[in-house]
């Protein structure tokens, strides 16, 4: 494992660095900064706090140990515990997200921004290390962007997903997020943070699209679609299918091409009754903490699913 202020690859990349000396430079301060700790991908809170202002070059570690009792392993390198709760097996530990992008290095090396939505949760990593971005920090990232730097936001959608985008144009407006309308392209190359909206059949030349469709090992995200997108697999932290969604299922996520990319959201479903569903779960209430969701006949279900619902 390499010492000094990088971190190595995978995992350890997606745990917290402690490492005197190798912060960034004095910075201007934040504003609005919270830190959010859950368990279970987000099932269960256990702490939430939030600063009107934090001290100018702080790292995501710093403000961590001001509020919260840390334990550390591998010679103080990494997060094993966060007020007395940690690991109990080799494939539990503390992932932590800033906008609802996995970070791609520890949390010593990791400024704190303005405006940053800091999310900690522990949860079983069986399935995949790496789950590059969330929906649950909404309206981050499109508010104050990824990694300090804000980026615009497109809005494209398929031609039957008229109603859906109008829906989802409104609350991004509403919430003061400039968004360019466009149609359906399949990938503006960068640049910007893009929300595809279309049935799962509209979106297979969508690449981010049809990482979500592949399940968790190629986008992060617990579902899956059969049955030529009229099927909507979900499942649970083993990547099981706990529950299989047919008509009017509607999803909300997000995937990168990796930890710390800029994401791409994906409102889809398995007809446009599903896709008008999920744009209407484009809502700090119904996301806050998921890292996916799923929506049928009214029901809001957080993604992976939990095997006992």
């Amino acid at each position: 494992m390499t010492r000094g202020c990088s971190v190595a690859v995978g995992i350890a990349a997606a745990l917290a660095v402690a490492i005197p000396g190798c912060g960034p430079g004095p910075g201007p301060g934040s504003a609005d900064v919270s830190v959010t700790v859950t368990r279970d991908f987000g099932a269960r809170q256990v702490r939430a706090i939030t600063e009107s202002r934090a001290p100018g070059s702080e790292t995501v570690m710093e403000l961590l140990e001001r509020h919260l009792r840390i334990g550390a392993r591998y010679g103080g390198d990494f997060v094993e515990s966060i007020d007395g709760l940690s690991g109990s097996s080799s494939h539990l530990d503390w992932f932590y997200y800033v906008n609802g992008v996995q970070a791609p290095q520890g949390a010593g090396t990791t400024a704190v921004h303005r405006g940053d939505r800091i999310w900690w949760d522990l949860h079983d990593w069986t399935t995949t290390d790496s789950i590059p971005a969330v929906v649950g920090s909404f309206p981050e990232p499109f508010l104050d962007g990824v990694g300090g730097r804000r980026y615009p936001t497109t809005l494209e959608c398929a031609p039957d997903a008229r109603q859906a985008c109008a829906e989802a144009d409104h609350a991004l407006v509403g919430l003061g997020i400039r968004v360019e309308r466009r149609s359906l392209r399949g990938g503006s190359g960068g640049g910007t943070i893009e929300i595809v909206v279309g049935t799962f059949g509209e979106l297979t030349h969508v690449s981010a699209a049809r990482l979500v469709a592949g399940g968790p090992k190629s986008s992060g995200v617990y579902a899956r679609v059969a049955a030529g997108g009229r099927r909507l697999l979900l499942l649970d932290p083993h990547d099981q299918v706990a529950r299989t969604l047919a008509a009017g299922a509607g999803l909300v996520a997000a995937t990168a091409a990796g930890n710390g990319a800029v994401p791409t959201w994906v409102i889809t479903g398995t007809d446009v009754a599903g896709v008008d569903a999920a744009a209407g779960a484009l809502s700090s209430g119904r996301l806050d903490d998921h890292f996916a969701l799923a929506v049928e006949d009214g029901q809001y279900l957080p993604l992976p699913l939990d095997p006992s619902s």
